[in-house]
Formats: C-alpha cells, structure tokens, sequence
C-alpha cells in the first residue's frame, strides 16, 4: 500500500510547505521541472522561463516560486504531485526526494496543526500594516506633509520604527522572502540548530556527496549520516566524499557553505559533555568501511547502467534465444555457474548464480573468480562469451529499483538465509516443502531423499546434512587405498549403503524426462511383451530398503539391467536410446569414484 493512501490532502499540503525549502535546493532540477511539466503541475511558461536559467541562486529562487505556484494554484493536485515526484527515477538522481520520502514511510515528519494558522495571522496583520502604510502615504501627500528629507527621518526614526516608513529586512514578510535566502546568511546563521525543518537533521555535502546528518546521532556518537539508505560515521562520510587526505571530518563536511565544525562549536550547548559529537571510536569507523565500499559499488552499478542505456547495440546472433531462458551458464575466470533469472535483483542483492558449494550474488561470484583487483561484475561474468551486461541492455535481467522491498532486496538475516538453498527439489524438480542442507546448496522432499527423512529429524535443531555431502566428507577415510572393479561388486550391501544411495540419487537427478524412474508396463504400451524381466529406479530404491540385495554386485545388475531394457526397447528410437547410454555413463563414472576403483579394471557387462 502507497504511504500517500494514508495522508490527507492537507496534511500532505501541510508536508509540501514543510519541503519546500529543500527541494528548491536540489543540484541540477531540470529533471524534477520536467516532470512537474509532464504531468501539467506547471504552465509551460514558467518551465522553460526556468530552464533557460543558468546562475544558481537564481534558480533556487525561481524553483521555490514554483512550488509555491503549485501551493496556490494546484492544492487539489498535492498527491498527484507527490506521486509524481516519487517515481524511480527521480529518487535516483535526487537524494532530497528519497529523503522526503523516508520521513513519510518512518514517520519522522510531524504533522503540525498550528503552525499553518498561525502563519495565516501573521500574513493578514502584514497586509494590514502595508495597508495602513499606504493610506497614511496618500493622506501626506494630499496635505504636503510629506517631507523630501524623508531618507534623514527614516534613519532618526530606526529604532522605533513606525507603519510610515519603507519596510525593513525584520519586517518583511516571514512567509515567503527568508524562504528565498541561504539559512545561514546574516543573522539565522547562529540558529540554524533551532529552525523547523531541520530540528532533527540537516543535509550536508563533502566534496560530490550528498547526504542527510541525524542530530541526535551526531550527540550520541552513532553513525549519523544517511545516503541513499547506508549510514556512515563522519569521518567514514569524509573518505565517501573523497576528502579522506584532510582528516578533519568538522571542516570537511559542510552544511551548504558554513563548515560543520562551526555549527557545532556555535551550538556545542546542545550536547552533553560526554556526547560531545567525534566522540565515535574508531572501532565503529573500520566497521563501516564494509558499508563504504557496498555504497560505492552501487553507485559504479548505476553510472554503468546508464551508459548501457545509451549504447544502442542489439544482442546478435545465438544471443537472441536468451529472451526465452530463465537459467544461464556464467563464468568468471575458474568459476562456473547458473545464473538464475528469477533470483536476480542487482550486483549486491538476490543471490541468483549457483555452484556446486553455495549459492552466490553476482559481486560474491566476480570476487571469487576474477584476478582482478577492482572487478566489475556486469563485465567480468560471461554469458556464451558476452560479459552479462548484454542480458541487461536486453531487459532480460532487469535490476531492481534502490528502494526495492522484495524479499530479494531485504537485508534482514532471515530473508538473506532463505536464499542459501535451491528452491526446488534436487531430485523432482518440484516445489512445495523442502528439508534444506546445512552444507549445500541443495534441497529435498523428504521422501526424495535417500535415505528417507523422517518428522523426528527435522524436529531437532541439530544441523541436517544430505548423502552428497556426507560422502563427499568420508570419502578419504572410508577408502584410503584403491580397489578393483571385482573387489568392489563382493563388497557386502550393508557395509555401502551410503554408496549405492549417493548413486541412486545421481541418476534420479540427471533423469529429467523421468525415463527410468517408474514402472514402465504401465505407462508404455506393449512394453511387458517385448521386455521380459523390466525394471526402474523406484523398484531398485525399494529393493534396497528392503535389503534384498545381499552384495554390491546384485544392486549393480539391476541398474545396468534398467539400461539394457531401455536400449532393447528403443533400438529404433535413437532418442530415448541416447538417453539411456547417457544415465550409463554417468552410472559408470560415479560408481568407480565412489568406490575408489583402479583405472585398469573390467567392464560393467563382463563382471556379470
């Protein structure tokens, strides 16, 4: 649900009077203008009176005229505004707008209901006052009183000032012209701490960063400068802004143009003295220099993102059929493996590649693979000889907005966990509830795996591991000298139980068309009368819990003897023939593995 849903339209007028210093203040508001101008908040006029603009404070000045236009002449459009000034990209390039936003989802912002009238009051005794002025000017005239020395009797009459007199800077009208002007110019630089937009935060700059200071955080000591949603220490803000060489965060960091250093020495009362700010440890400065490099990371990702928007090259060739796959085979350097689609969401967030061990993100996996010193994950991770980029260009990964809240996008312990292990069983291929390992990436039905796993196993807190990481843990003690192929068909079936499971479940895996997982007879027609003796993984995976098999040689011959029935059966159908030679093959290669086999040794069919 939109947080706007929730706010009435006075308070989010009431919201928009509270922002609109702030947003007058933004770097660069051509694009916030022509939003406004898009969605018909602004006349045309006045936009590209705007825009032809080049000095800065006049700018400022012209951009709060316009919002204070949409104030007076658009009030009923106050949530199209927000909405509009909410979107995407917008919040990109304009930390201000995110900032706002925040205060709206945090509840930071306090709706105050007597300010608004108490402005009201001010404003119609103001107009009294000028109207007066200008009844008593008409009135000297008409009597000559009126004198020409009325320049010397202003200046005589400066500490009592009367409604006759021209209006002074503390008279003017505290509506709209200190609006106008820098918050630390003149007399408001000594309290800027006490204005009512920035009780509670100011934004402040260091070299071409941006960010918002969190007082309170500041006295404390805590990391208490925010962008784009990271926190950062001071001195951790002044090394993100590339000042890092001065090493004095106070005179580094500034608040539009007077130094933090002198708005805290200005207003050093409102600490207390054991929270006096740069008073944090450096223990909390090294651990944010993790945060520091994620935030410049992002920040690369974006630039980048931008310049492949611009390119204009089209995906050629074998490229083309990405649009339809939902898995690709990446690599970067030794590394191998599949990137998922569906688990995508940026460098940092949704670990979608997963290798044998773990699943990992995209900048988990270049770091792992790449030689390089400074890796870049869209250039270095390759795709059928591209750098992944190109499925970017194509909208065929697309990279989740900063503000994402997707479960892909969360940075809490629980969702992150979620994404260690397969969604899918390893065996089935399917859905629903899965037992995870703690050591792999893999996941099970518990009837899936072998051997089964019951209800009591997963009420223990205890650690579960799957067969395919139990072997590959005591493969070196179990065998520690090699056998032959004979010595291993004798071997009793109770003393390799693990063995001949670990096999099965290969084969259950790498049977993706199920050919020879279920009985046959009853699927395929005249099956039974051409093959005499049939048999299938299911009915070996219950001999064997059954323990009808009394060696490994009499759990081998029922599986070769699946193979031989399907290369009977299909002798005129080269495709399901082919993939009966394929589970062989894999049967063959796994078993000397898992048994430690020489490599000279008899074939399969001899032994039997």
């Amino acid at each position: 649900m939109d947080p706007l849903d929730f706010l009435s339209d006075e308070q989010l007028l009431q919201f928009f009077r509270c922002s609109r210093t702030e947003m007058s203040c933004m770097e660069q508001p051509h694009t916030f203008l022509n939003q406004l101008r898009d969605h018909h908040l602004i006349p045309e006029k006045m936009h590209k009176k705007l825009i032809r603009c080049r000095n800065k404070e006049v700018r400022e000045k012209g951009v709060y005229q316009v919002l204070d236009w949409v104030e007076a002449e658009r009030p009923d459009s106050i949530k199209v505004f927000w909405n509009c000034v909410f979107r995407d990209h917008l919040l990109l390039q304009y930390p201000t707008l995110r900032l706002l936003r925040n205060r709206l989802l945090n509840g930071s912002f306090t709706f105050y209901e007597i300010l608004p009238k108490k402005v009201e009051k001010e404003e119609e005794e103001e107009d009294k006052k000028k109207k007066g002025s200008a009844e008593r000017e008409e009135e000297e005239k008409k009597t000559g009183r009126k004198k020409r020395n009325q320049k010397k009797k202003s200046e005589s009459e400066e500490e009592k000032p009367s409604t006759s007199t021209q209006s002074k800077p503390s008279q003017k009208r505290k509506v709209q012209r200190p609006k106008y002007s820098s918050p630390f110019s003149k007399e408001e630089k000594a309290d800027i701490w006490t204005w009512p937009l920035l009780k509670t935060q100011l934004p402040v700059t260091c070299g071409d960063k941006e960010g918002m200071l969190n007082r309170d955080k500041l006295a404390k000591g805590e990391r208490c400068i925010v962008v784009q949603g990271r926190w950062f220490t001071p001195s951790g803000f002044e090394e993100f802004g590339g000042k890092k060489s001065s090493k004095n965060w106070k005179y580094s960091i500034r608040c539009r143009d007077t130094t933090l250093g002198k708005l805290i020495q200005a207003k050093r009362a409102l600490f207390p003295s054991n929270q006096l700010p740069g008073s944090i440890t450096e223990s909390e400065e090294d651990d944010d220099d993790e945060e520091e490099e994620e935030a410049e990371q992002e920040r690369e990702e974006r630039e980048r993102g931008e310049q492949a928007n611009t390119a204009g090259e089209s995906i050629t060739g074998g490229s083309h059929g990405g649009g339809k796959k939902s898995v690709f085979k990446v690599t970067c350097g030794a590394m191998n493996g599949m990137l998922h689609k569906e688990r995508f969401a940026s460098g940092s967030c949704g670990r979608s590649i997963r290798t044998e061990l773990r699943w990992m993100t995209p900048g988990e996996f270049v770091t792992v693979g790449s030689a390089l010193e400074d890796p870049s994950w869209k250039k270095d991770i390759q795709w059928d000889g591209k750098p992944l980029s190109v499925l970017i260009e194509s909208k065929i990964l697309v990279i989740h907005s900063l503000l994402c809240k997707c479960k892909l996008c969360s940075p809490t312990a629980k969702d992150r966990h979620d994404q260690d292990n397969d969604d899918d069983c390893f065996i089935c291929r399917s859905q629903g509830s899965l037992i995870c390992c703690d050591k792999c990436p893999r996941s099970f039905h518990q009837r899936c795996h072998l051997p089964n796993v019951g209800d009591a196993i997963l009420g223990d807190d205890c650690p579960w591991i799957c067969t395919f990481c139990v072997l590959r843990d005591s493969q070196s003690w179990r065998y520690p000298k090699q056998m032959t192929y004979q010595e291993a068909l004798t071997c009793r079936i109770s003393d390799h139980l693990l063995e001949c499971q670990y096999l099965l479940l290969c084969l259950y895996n790498a049977d993706e068309d199920h050919i020879a997982v279920a009985d046959p007879c009853i699927n395929v027609r005249n099956y039974s009368s051409v093959i005499k003796t049939p048999m299938w993984l299911d009915r070996v995976v219950e001999n064997l819990q059954q323990n009808l098999y009394q060696s490994v040689q009499h759990f081998v011959s029922d599986v070769l003897l699946i193979f031989t029935n399907c290369a009977t059966f299909n002798s005129d159908n080269a495709e399901f023939c082919g993939m009966g030679e394929r589970l062989k093959d894999l049967f063959e290669r796994e078993f000397k593995s898992t048994f430690s086999i020489q490599l000279q040794h008899p074939t399969a069919s001899n032994s039997q």
